[in-house]
């Protein structure tokens, strides 16, 4: 038997190296896929961080402002109370910063760890930001506001902690919204030690 030579036609060509994503007993390469399939839009996440919080706030105006006149107006309030002008504003601006934490926290890889736990201590607070109004206002019933805001102003805090092991900008965005829910809960107080 004659040795093989290179060139000879019953010589097998060598086979070039497999290509990054081909495989053995592969056909024609396939371009590679991220895993976990496609993240959600910059304008689904601007609108899941938005929404959430604009419901809460509509939601909370619905309880107060029909009893402003009729029921609030006439309680005895501590000293340190600000006028009734003041509220508006703040909240305002506390509902922006806390849809703007929200949304750096949104923004991050859904498989980020502690991720889904942030998401959800904040989305506990702001749903008990949105039924203290309910229990304050239209219940007219300050004791058990002052349960509301005491379990929210934890939440809050707990948001901050786990916001904060992700993005720290996100937990100073916080920060705000616990020191005003604190002092609001002195003003419940206030307003249950007064009128109770």
């Amino acid at each position: 038997m004659r040795d093989a030579h290179p060139g000879d036609p019953q010589t097998p060509l060598p086979r070039p190296p497999l290509g990054p994503h081909e495989g053995p007993g592969s056909g024609n390469a396939e371009p590679a896929h991220a895993p976990g399939g496609a993240r959600p839009s910059p304008l689904a996440r601007l609108a899941a961080a938005v929404l959430p919080v604009v419901a809460a706030s509509v939601l909370g105006q619905v309880a107060t402002y029909p009893n402003i006149e009729s029921w609030y107006a006439g309680l005895t309030k501590a000293s340190f109370n600000p006028p009734d002008w003041v509220f508006a504003p703040v909240w305002t601006a506390l509902f922006a910063l806390m849809a703007f934490a929200v949304w750096r926290i949104l923004r991050l890889p859904a498989d980020r760890p502690g991720r889904t736990t942030a998401l959800a201590a904040f989305f506990v607070q702001l749903a008990l930001n949105a039924t203290w109004p309910w229990m304050f206002f239209a219940a007219r019933n300050p004791p058990l506001g002052l349960a509301n805001i005491v379990v929210q102003l934890a939440a809050i805090l707990v948001a901050i902690a786990l916001f904060r092991r992700l993005d720290r900008a996100a937990a100073w965005l916080l920060v705000p919204l616990a020191a005003w829910v604190a002092f609001a809960a002195l003003l419940n107080l206030a307003v249950w030690r007064l009128n109770g």
